[in-house]
């Protein structure tokens, strides 16, 4: 008489199940806590490093490639942005909005530092926060490439946690 009981799976094999389970559980509980924590971090330096340093940040707006009146405009205005995601990234209800408009202006601000790095403007403008001052456009293109990441990576985790 042949049995009627499903194979069970070896304790070999469930072990590595457990495992990998466990694993991607602590991956996504990291992503929960680590993208926003990035972000926040990120945002509130840059947006108060130009708020501290106004006038000079606002000079440095000006010397960009772009229309005065558009240079005033940003330079109050991006700080402002800039402090506000930080500010839905560190709720969770807003997170979400907080992710989106991390991945739109970083991505705005990398086809800016992609353009510089390739040489379409006539001359190289800065205006990047404390420490980032020091990094090339090729450093700087890499990094916004990795806060977008971290800025994705975090919107499929809330999506996936949803």
């Amino acid at each position: 008489m042949a049995s009627t009981t499903s194979p069970q799976p070896s304790p070999e094999r469930e072990g590595v199940q457990g495992v990998f389970q466990k694993i991607g559980l602590k991956f996504f509980l990291a992503a929960e806590i680590v993208s926003p924590i990035f972000l926040i971090l990120l945002w509130t330096y840059t947006g108060l490093d130009k708020l501290i340093r106004f006038e000079e940040s606002r000079k440095a707006f000006h010397n960009q490639t772009f229309p005065e009146d558009l240079a005033e405009v940003l330079a109050y205005s991006i700080p402002m942005v800039e402090l506000l995601l930080a500010l839905l990234l560190l709720f969770s209800v807003t997170r979400w909005w907080g992710y989106l408009g991390s991945v739109l202006l970083l991505s705005v601000f990398t086809a800016y530092v992609g353009l510089i790095w390739v040489g379409a403007f006539p001359r190289v403008p800065c205006n990047c926060a404390g420490i980032l001052e020091s990094l090339g456009w090729a450093e700087h293109f890499v990094l916004n490439l990795g806060f977008i990441w971290v800025a994705v990576w975090g919107l499929y985790n809330l999506k996936c946690k949803n």
